[in-house]
């Protein structure tokens, strides 16, 4: 499982560290995409080939369903660490990303967000978790 919240920056050359609490659990090849809210996931390969596998049920008459498969797939790259830990950023992923220095790695259960410092600044406003946490109720979380 990933959790946790770090920091980095992006070197000139697109490279990211990944934090080590991160790598064992990511394995030795992995892929990223880009996610939701303007951030890009990172998957271990286990987990992408469970997230291909539901998004390959989706019905090819549904234009909803295309767009969302093609959203992930087509901007999804596999990766693998450097030596050093570190990860290359397509220059696609960064520009969708806003990714240009300050990094905010963050962890999600299966899979690891990486955002600009400035996206998850603007992002992470827990002020109204209360309200959100009563809403999910509707589809089974309780808390």
């Amino acid at each position: 499982m990933f959790m946790g919240e770090y920091s980095h920056s992006i070197d000139t050359k697109g490279r990211l560290i990944i934090p080590a609490r991160f790598r064992d659990e990511l394995g030795e090849n992995f892929v990223m995409t880009k996610g939701l809210d303007g951030c890009l996931y990172i998957y271990p390969a286990t987990e992408w080939k469970l997230f291909q596998e539901k998004l390959s049920t989706l019905p090819l008459t549904n234009k909803n369903a295309r767009t969302l498969v093609r959203f992930f797939v087509s901007g999804a790259t596999d990766c693998e660490l450097d030596k050093q830990g570190r990860i290359l950023i397509p220059a696609t992923q960064r520009e969708f990303a806003g990714i240009t220095k300050d990094v905010v790695l963050a962890g999600s259960i299966n899979r690891i967000e990486v955002w600009s410092k400035e996206k998850w600044s603007e992002n992470s406003n827990y002020d109204d978790m209360d309200a959100i946490a009563e809403g999910l109720q509707d589809i089974g979380l309780s808390l």
